[in-house]
């Protein structure tokens, strides 16, 4: 593949950092949403609405049904303006993981039904995969689903779903009696409970579902079909938080080379030791390496084989988890006291970089995953 953007993805970039720059500053924007009481629902919100009117919320939707009909390459430059923003929103549960569960489960009639106010921003989606106590086992879901004559009804609690607060679509997977299935649930209607869950970045709406006798329109009951969509959703949501990372942790770099510049300490600028040099040299690395797995791995779940699309996904989930947040705190350190005040913006990107690191499963999870694949191949 070739690392290097074109000339439309670099006007894309420019036209989402202007934009969020000009409507989602930090200040007061992102730091409105660390207060729930306070943050409006992405359905109520200027900016969600703003970046639909731009086209990006709708990039792998189809083109007969309002989207761009592009793929994860072009969303990883979104994505990563977004994480450079710490942006609020949930473009990744929506335009990632609701979008490709429909495209990937439904058929015609739900594209038809449910993609065009996905791509126009007039819905919210999440995917609610994880349950309590099972971390990120998803393969066999206490959630049940039965038919009533007349449709489907689901029972049972989903845990860890992300931006969940904010959804008013959840694609739900849930066990049939025919094996798993997935389907595609109003919050709106009865039975159907989301309590926002507190997390160390509040900038992400995540919530736990609790159904009760809640409707369920199925996208698809083949159990061979849900575990493939399931499986490859999951790959492109974990690929998109690295992406969004990538872009929190470039910036929280800049951040740190700008004050390592400004600040004199001992008559010189605190960028002249060498110590505080080869903390940013590393941050610099990391960053770098994680955009490299991260755009292949956006290249590959386009052009790849799904095998290698998930090789590539779990390369890296496992090194962004695992240094991206070390980063985080690398910057703290070069930004001493003022790094742990409320007031700078720099612990934003920090717990952004936390809250992604376990999000679609911590680096060791990706690890064993990733032995998994590679160590039965060995002679």
């Amino acid at each position: 593949m070739d690392f290097e953007l074109s000339a439309d993805h670099e006007l894309v970039r420019e036209s989402v950092r202007r934009f969020l720059a000009e409507r989602a500053p930090i200040s007061p924007y992102v730091r409105a949403h660390l207060d729930p009481t306070t943050a409006a629902r992405a359905l109520d919100d200027p900016v969600w609405h703003g970046l639909a009117e731009m086209g990006v919320v709708g990039l792998l939707v189809d083109d007969e049904h309002g989207g761009a009909g592009r793929g994860m390459v072009d969303a990883a430059v979104v994505l990563e303006e977004l994480g450079r923003a710490v942006c609020p929103l949930p473009y990744v549960a929506s335009a990632i993981g609701a979008v490709s569960a429909v495209r990937l489960a439904g058929g015609a009639r739900e594209h038809a039904f449910l993609l065009p106010d996905l791509a126009r921003g007039a819905t919210v989606g999440a995917v609610a995969l994880f349950e309590p106590g099972r971390r990120w086992s998803w393969t066999e879901p206490a959630t049940r689903a039965g038919s009533t004559g007349d449709g489907w009804v689901l029972t049972g609690e989903k845990a860890h779903v992300a931006d969940g607060a904010d959804a008013g679509l959840l694609v739900v997977s849930a066990s049939t009696p025919d094996g798993l299935g997935l389907f595609a649930v109003d919050t709106s209607d009865g039975g159907v409970d989301v309590v926002p869950t507190p997390s160390v970045d509040g900038t992400r709406g995540d919530a736990s579902v609790r159904l009760t006798g809640a409707r369920g329109w199925p996208l698809t009951l083949d159990d061979g079909v849900a575990r493939s969509t399931v499986s490859t959703v999951l790959d492109r949501m974990g690929v998109a938080d690295a992406i969004d990372a990538v872009g929190a942790a470039a910036r929280a770099l800049e951040l740190a080379v700008e004050y390592a510049k400004e600040r004199v300490q001992f008559d010189r600028p605190i960028g002249s030791f060498q110590a505080v040099q080869h903390l940013c040299a590393d941050m610099l690395r990391a960053v770098e390496l994680g955009r490299a797995a991260a755009y292949y791995a956006c290249w590959a779940a386009d052009a790849a084989d799904p095998v290698e699309a998930h090789r590539a996904a779990t390369v890296a989930r496992a090194f962004t988890a695992d240094a991206l947040p070390a980063l985080g705190g690398t910057a703290i350190q070069v930004f001493g006291g003022i790094g742990f005040t409320w007031e700078h913006d720099i612990h934003l990107y920090f717990k952004r970089l936390l809250s992604q690191s376990v999000r679609f499963g911590s680096a060791d999870h990706h690890l064993a995953t990733l032995a998994a694949h590679i160590l039965p191949r060995l002679p």
